[in-house]
């Protein structure tokens, strides 16, 4: 089978499976699909997981630090002043490599902002969708595989 086409059979299964355990639990399902994508867009496999979690993950932390800094301040500007120094650290950090992947650190931080600043619902559906990603690649691989299997077989039976 295609690469492309088991790859979109497990994505899509898994996908359908993500949307009703995230309604059904309360978690917010587009974190978990911006997860997912940070995976596939930073090359997918192992690296990709180790790579997505912790940027999607600090990104989380450097948006509760703008929200609580700019809630618990009294001062002009604290909102922009908050995101603009958060911002500086969210690319700084990128200079140690488990932190290098800057999109998802910002994935992470829009994540929070969009859940309505909830933390820990936030960080599991991070987590899940980073996981997911993973599992959808090594089934599509799969996939393809018995595809190809399928066919030597068929060619060998053939002759």
């Amino acid at each position: 089978m295609d690469l492309i086409l088991a790859l979109g059979i497990s994505i899509g299964v898994l996908a359908g499976i993500w949307g009703e355990v995230s309604a059904a639990t309360g978690l917010v399902t587009w974190i978990g699909f911006l997860s997912w994508g940070s995976f596939y867009a930073i090359g997918g496999g192992t690296h990709g997981l180790i790579k997505t979690l912790p940027s999607n993950l600090s990104g989380v932390f450097w948006g509760a630090m703008i929200f609580y800094a700019s809630s618990a301040l009294n001062v002009p500007f604290i909102l922009g002043i908050s995101i603009c120094i958060a911002s500086i650290i969210m690319c700084v950090q990128s200079k140690w490599s488990v932190l290098s992947f800057i999109p998802g650190t910002f994935a992470g931080c829009a994540s929070y902002f969009g859940s309505d600043f909830d933390f820990t619902g936030t960080c599991i559906a991070l987590v899940a969708g980073a996981l997911l990603g993973y599992i959808s690649e090594v089934g599509g691989v799969y996939l393809s595989k018995i595809g190809i299997k399928q066919k030597e077989v068929n060619t060998e039976n053939s002759m």
